[in-house]
Formats: structure tokens, C-alpha cells, sequence
């Protein structure tokens, strides 16, 4: 009985190459449409599906491999004696490697302009059914879905066979493929029919975008991953890299976390990050006056951070950053000026983004993995609404501070909990994130920044169960404050404010990030 291949390929990469190897190794081809023709035109014999189950390919190509004399021949199991004589009744023939890949779902999917019913029509079929039959029977055909094993599957045949262990990895990456392709169609539908974002099941596609040298620390093994689909453009798996070394784990944790808090801000916008935290914020009427801000904010911090912009990249600002070491600089242009000053240093990693401006969506989900399962949320999107914003004070707020307090917010929102944040014209002054009590985080950030606290606003994620956040706040000539509220304790704060002339608004919106 002669060696069958059937062949019907979407990516025709490498397909002339591997079909005259099949062919040499004495194989019969069977092969459909387009894939066939291209065969066929290289001088390779090969046989129609329409052949092989003698019915034609039918319904624009919809039905072509559905059929018994193709599944049953891929299907048999060669060590079963009733499976073979069934064949030898039916007058089929067994078929022992199949190569196919997919109707290009995700390509048509991030078309502009896609329709319904021209994704619908690039879900594929009959190509995952006839990969999941020969997976199935691993131990008797090579199954390729990836045209980089076609050398591996010729080699092994010239070798005498292909093993049973590269086969089953074979079928691996098969079912690997097919469950991505088949969790892209579902999100597809499931935002086509505006499906509740939290499903019963939830079966999540990722790309790999890199392998990475480690993790999180040097023992800890790491990739990153890319969503796939489109609306991600503003975020750091779109960025293009023109310079510098490759991005490490925690350059990209701390990256992502520079590029949300810069989406806060409309304004010219420079955005310091340090360990997952924001070291400095600054906003002006022009970029350089803007990172200065958040250069000031904390000198000391932002020594080895990442610095984000939300407009291209001058030449003069370049020349300030380029004074001290930073890991990272995103923005979403760089001048020719810029870019000859900071590819000067050699480590220096250069991010392009252009849609840097563009706002996160809700939908696009918060997760974090815990042992043994995960957590999902709605990205924290919002802010807090005007019309919520409640004076408790005797003294009302100048509207300097009202300004400052919105700033305060947009920066205390992207601080790990407990957080507090000094602001003072348009930057930030001190931040102090992470605390496991308020008044140590505020301790901290008054610490950063000395006399410049006073005259300033207080910004914290969470409501003040006691009064001590404002005692430190007064001694340090904080002048204005603002907070969800919430707290039974809430009059205590109140009350102290009042003694010492601060305003204090609550906005009834918390900010916790863990």
C-alpha cells in the first residue's frame, strides 16, 4: 500500500519544498484547490480530494476533506486488524501525514472595515476537523500545522519513520493551535453579540511576543505574552523598539504601569516609574517643562527607571534625560535630534508607540494569577465623577487646589496601596506608595518632599480611618485634601481639618491597586 500526504494549506510557505520531498520519498499527494494547483505547477503529481471521495468540493470550498474516504483513512488505527480489513472493504487507503493550516481567522478579523460575515466565512472547518483526527492518531500519522516542522517530519522519513515521540508533539502543537483558533472565534462573538465580559468559561488567546532572559529574578523562568485581536494599539504590546537591549519582565511590569498613569493626562505629560510606582508626574505647556516637574519630584528614585511621554520627543528634553540612567523612555515620536542623543547610550531602550494617547478600555480586563486560579476585573477606567465631589470642610477649596486634586487623584490612582501623593502646581511632590497603614505612606511622601509639602494637596486611594493622616498633613502645611470618604470615622477627620483650616472633598470613588 502506497504512503499518502494530503495537503491543503492556507500559508503555502515551503509547500513546493516539502511536497517534492514527500514525492521523492515515494509519498502519493492529495491536496485541495489552491494548495493543489501550486503543487501541481511545480511539477509534483498530485491527486484532487475530489478523487480520492469522488464527490466534488462544493459550497465555495466549505465542504472539500468531510468525508470517509479521507477520515477513515487518517483515522485507522494501523495496529488494529478489524480497523484495516474495514478499510480494505471500503477500498480505502490509509494516509499517514497531513499537513494543514487554517482559514486565516485572526488576519480578517483585524482588517479595517471587516464585516460580520466576512469573518464568519474564514472560520475554518474542515481543517480543524482533519487535524484533530490525525492527532487523535498520533501513533500512526505525522499531523504539521506549522510549515517549521515540514524539515523535521522529511528528515525523520529519510531516517526510516517519523518517532512516536515527535509525533505526539506534532499533535500537541496541533490542539495548542486548534484551542487558540477556537477561543479568537469565541471573544470574536462574544463581543459581536455583546456577551457578558465575565463568561461561565473563560478561555483567554495570547501570542508569544518574546522569551526572556528570566524573570522577576534571575531563578524565574519568563515570556511575554500579546493579546490577540485589535484595539490594543496605545498599549506596550503595540510599541516598536528602535534601540537598545531587550526588554526584560520587569521593565515591561513597570512600563505598562507608566503608560496607565499617563493615559490619566491630556496635558504635555511626563510619567516617572520606579519599581512598578510612579516616582514622579508632571504636567506643563510643553514637554521638557513637564519631565522636568517629574524629574524634580524625586531625583534620587528615578535613577534606573522608565520614563513615559505623551508627546514626541524633543531634542532639548532628550538632552536632560540623557544626564542620568534610565532603563526606558516611551513616547510617541522621537525627533532625528532625540534620537542621536539617546542612541548614544548603548543600553538605552528606545520605545515607539504613536497611539500612546489612546485610553485603555474596560473590557480589555485586569487579571491576576493566584495559586490555583485567576482573577478578573474591568481595568479601573474611571476616576470619580465632578458631581460627587463634596466639600466636608468649613473651608472650601481655591480652585488652584481643585485642579491639584484632580492631579493628585490621577497619580494616587496608579500608586500601590496605601497610597498618598503630594501635589503642587501640576506635579507631583511626594508619592508614598505601598504601606500597610496610611500614615507611614504619608510619612513617607512629606519625607520626599520637605518644604515643598507646604502650601500643598494631599491625594489618597482610600478613605482615613482615623485622624492621624490629617495631624501629619497640618504639621507639614498641607493646605488641602482629598479622599473617597466612606469611613465611620469620617467626622474625626473632619473635625481636625476644621481645627487646622484645611479643605477636605470626598469624591465616594476609591483607588486601591494591589
Amino acid at each position: 500500500m502506497a504512503k499518502r500526504a494530503i495537503i491543503s494549506l492556507t500559508d503555502k510557505t515551503g509547500v513546493v519544498e516539502f511536497a517534492k520531498a514527500l514525492d521523492e520519498l515515494g509519498f502519493e499527494i492529495i491536496s485541495t484547490g489552491g494548495t493543489a494547483k501550486v503543487i501541481s505547477d511545480a511539477g509534483i503529481p498530485v491527486i484532487g480530494v475530489s478523487d480520492i471521495t469522488g464527490f466534488p468540493e462544493c459550497l465555495d470550498g466549505r465542504v472539500k476533506t468531510l468525508h470517509p474516504n479521507i477520515h477513515a483513512g487518517v483515522l485507522a488505527m494501523r495496529s488494529n486488524p478489524e480497523h484495516m480489513a474495514q478499510l480494505e472493504k471500503l477500498g480505502v487507503e490509509t494516509i499517514d501525514v497531513v499537513a494543514i493550516n487554517l482559514y486565516p481567522f485572526k488576519q480578517t478579523i483585524m482588517k479595517d472595515g471587516v464585516t460580520r460575515e466576512e469573518a464568519i466565512e474564514n472560520i475554518d472547518i474542515g481543517g480543524p476537523t482533519l487535524l484533530r483526527a490525525a492527532s487523535k492518531n498520533y501513533q500512526d500519522v505525522a499531523v504539521i500545522v506549522d510549515p517549521a516542522d515540514y524539515d523535521t517530519v522529511i528528515e525523520e522519513l529519510k531516517n526510516g519513520g517519523v518517532s512516536v515521540d515527535t509525533k505526539l508533539k506534532l499533535a500537541y502543537k496541533v490542539f495548542e493551535h486548534t484551542s487558540a483558533y477556537d477561543a479568537l472565534i469565541a471573544s470574536y462573538l462574544r463581543r459581536e453579540t455583546g456577551s457578558d465580559i465575565f463568561p461561565e468559561k473563560l478561555t483567554l488567546t495570547y501570542e508569544k511576543a518574546q522569551s526572556m532572559r528570566y524573570g522577576e529574578n534571575p531563578h524565574q523562568k519568563a515570556a511575554f505574552y500579546r493579546e490577540v485581536g485589535r484595539g490594543f494599539e496605545g498599549t506596550l504590546a503595540a510599541a516598536e523598539q528602535l534601540h537598545g537591549k531587550e526588554l526584560s519582565y520587569n521593565n515591561i511590569n513597570d512600563a505598562n504601569g507608566a503608560l496607565d498613569a499617563l493615559k490619566e493626562f491630556c496635558q504635555p505629560c511626563a510619567v516617572a516609574v520606579k519599581h512598578a510606582n510612579p516616582c514622579g508626574i508632571g504636567v506643563a505647556d510643553n514637554l521638557y517643562d513637564a519631565y522636568m516637574k517629574a524629574y524634580e519630584s524625586d531625583p534620587v528614585s528615578i535613577f534606573g527607571g522608565i520614563v513615559a511621554v505623551n508627546r514626541p520627543l524633543d531634542g532639548k528634553t532628550a538632552e536632560e534625560m540623557a544626564k542620568l540612567f534610565l532603563e526606558i523612555i516611551i513616547a510617541p515620536e522621537f525627533s532625528p535630534e532625540a534620537l542621536e542623543i539617546l542612541t548614544a547610550k548603548k543600553n538605552l531602550r528606545l520605545l515607539r508607540l504613536p497611539e500612546i494617547a489612546q485610553k485603555n478600555r474596560a473590557d480589555m480586563l485586569d487579571m491576576k494569577k493566584v495559586a490555583g486560579g485567576l482573577l478578573v476585573q474591568e481595568l479601573n477606567v474611571e476616576l470619580y465623577d465632578d458631581a460627587d465631589v463634596t466639600c466636608v470642610t468649613e473651608r472650601k477649596p481655591t480652585e488652584e487646589e481643585l485642579a491639584d486634586m484632580k492631579f493628585a487623584m490621577r497619580a494616587v490612582k496608579h500608586t500601590k496601596s496605601n497610597g498618598i501623593v503630594l501635589v503642587k502646581d501640576g506635579a507631583t511632590i511626594g508619592i508614598g506608595p505601598g504601606q500597610t497603614n496610611r500614615v507611614t505612606a504619608l510619612d513617607i511622601a512629606i519625607k520626599y518632599a520637605g518644604e515643598r509639602s507646604k502650601g500643598s494637596v494631599l491625594g489618597s486611594d482610600a478613605f482615613f480611618p482615623f485622624s492621624d493622616c490629617v495631624e501629619s498633613a497640618a504639621a507639614a502645611g498641607i493646605t488641602a485634601i482629598v479622599q473617597p470618604g466612606g469611613s465611620i470615622r469620617d467626622q474625626e477627620s473632619i473635625d481636625a481639618c476644621n481645627k487646622y483650616g484645611i479643605a477636605m472633598v470626598f469624591t465616594g470613588k476609591r483607588h486601591f491597586k494591589h
